[in-house]
């Protein structure tokens, strides 16, 4: 696992959008380095905690990591503090200069560091300009979808020269993302009908987007049959939810959150029923597809019988290339979408500025005295002020990550200073991709 000091890019320093530069203003000081973070606070709990944790996270209810808090911001569920209560009148910010080092044709890393009326602020801003030949953009994680790594790892994997850690995940338990998940190489891996469905996505024409993305998962035979979640890390009460090999070993009683009674399996193997039963097989290699009920839905799969003709169908609208989803859509069409100003977190974005055909990923740092995070609010304007039409919050905490490579060298490196004090292992990201024609 690599430490989490910021890289320094020999070479020449080249100017930003002019967009971008509207917002680095720059000062005479240098860009210093951020100190090393602040310690983080381990999560707490048994795992049977962690589960219901999960399940009130996925159900966007208030959680219990402090009484009477919203649901967390960022996937390890720490609560972030407050910011200095300023005047808005008052607010305001110093940026020193802003350092930019290429790392390939159309992709470029920028650091830099704010002084501002609520406290220190370093941000990493990572350019990519999409239109540029032999660049493209694709998901990447670590095999199975209930795995976790690093995203330099990850990233490097993929053949990649840059990339950033993507959605909220399971952290307390299975590892499993919680959102919409496509590789252009393997297809839809996971996703959920209507929930964790804000997606940053490159559409059939290869152009990015920001906006809803359902998985729709049917029964040919029983098109009336609701299933909710494909590969996501828990089938919830009263739902059917579907598992396929991409996702790993089987699970058991974890994708029912250790409900043990009132759950329903069903193997289908070539589109037939193989095998139903109320016991729930974990460890053990997959064969096939299976449903698993809880409660009403369950009761719904004691419909099918051995030998019965079943064909589970699964798209996501559009057929895009690729995807991965965040939290909260910071902004659309130009509009702030997020009203929480009330806690600062480390944050990852993503932006597409459209006029400059740039996609915009920052990574700020936080939980640490050189650098104390974001609130949403703060997260949003950020984006529109480096140029974003539209930008998606994706997971935060010590899950922020980005990486790149450095100047002269195929290694990667991070950009940024983690608040764990290294990277985390987290489910996804996103990869930029070059290869030269």
């Amino acid at each position: 696992m690599g430490t989490a000091t910021p890289l320094v890019y020999p070479g020449s320093v080249r100017p930003l959008p002019a967009a971008a530069l509207t917002c680095l203003l720059a000062l005479a000081a240098p860009v210093v380095a951020p100190a090393a973070p602040a310690a983080v606070p381990a999560q707490a709990g048994t795992q049977r905690d962690q589960r219901d944790q999960r399940d009130q996270r996925d159900r966007d209810r208030p959680t219990g990591f402090v009484q009477g808090t919203r649901k967390p911001q960022t996937s390890d569920g720490v609560v972030g503090p407050a910011p200095r209560e300023v005047a808005p009148s008052l607010r305001g910010s110093a940026r020193r200069t802003p350092v930019t080092t290429p790392v390939v044709p159309g992709v470029d890393v920028t650091t830099w560091d704010e002084a501002t009326s609520r406290g220190p602020v370093h941000l990493s801003l990572l350019s990519v300009r999409w239109g540029t030949p032999g660049l493209s953009i694709d998901q990447v994680n670590s095999g199975p979808v209930a795995a976790v790594d690093t995203v330099s790892r990850m990233v490097a994997r993929d053949g990649g020269v840059a990339g950033v850690n993507a959605d909220f995940f399971d952290i307390g338990d299975t590892g499993a993302p919680l959102g919409v998940g496509r590789d252009r190489q393997r297809g839809l891996l996971h996703g959920r009908l209507d929930s964790w469905n804000s997606a940053f996505y490159v559409d059939r024409t290869g152009t990015p987007q920001i906006g809803p993305l359902p998985t729709v998962v049917r029964i040919k035979q029983r098109p009336q049959l609701r299933v909710d979640g494909f590969n996501s890390p828990s089938v919830l009460p009263g739902r059917i939810a579907a598992w396929t090999p991409a996702w790993g070993r089987t699970s058991g009683y974890r994708w029912t959150d250790g409900q043990r009674k009132r759950v329903r399996i069903v193997q289908v193997v070539k589109n037939k029923v193989k095998w139903t039963g109320t016991r729930l097989p974990r460890g053990t290699a997959f064969r096939g597809t299976l449903l698993v009920g809880r409660d009403a839905g369950a009761a719904q799969l004691r419909q099918f019988k051995r030998g019965m003709r079943l064909k589970l169908e699964r798209r996501v609208p559009g057929q895009p290339q690729m995807a991965v989803t965040g939290n909260k859509f910071l902004l659309l069409d130009g509009t702030v979408t997020v009203v929480d100003d009330r806690e600062m977190h480390p944050r990852t974005a993503v932006g597409i500025d459209r006029d400059t055909g740039t996609l915009l990923f920052l990574a700020v740092d936080g939980r640490s005295q050189a650098s104390r995070g974001y609130t949403m609010v703060e997260l949003a304007q950020k984006m529109m002020d480096l140029g974003a039409e539209s930008a998606l919050n994706l997971d935060g905490g010590g899950s922020t990550t980005m990486v790149a490579r450095r100047a002269g060298s195929a290694t990667l490196g991070v950009v940024n200073v983690p608040s764990d004090g290294a990277q985390r292992r987290v489910a996804n990201g996103v990869s930029i991709q070059y290869r030269p024609r």
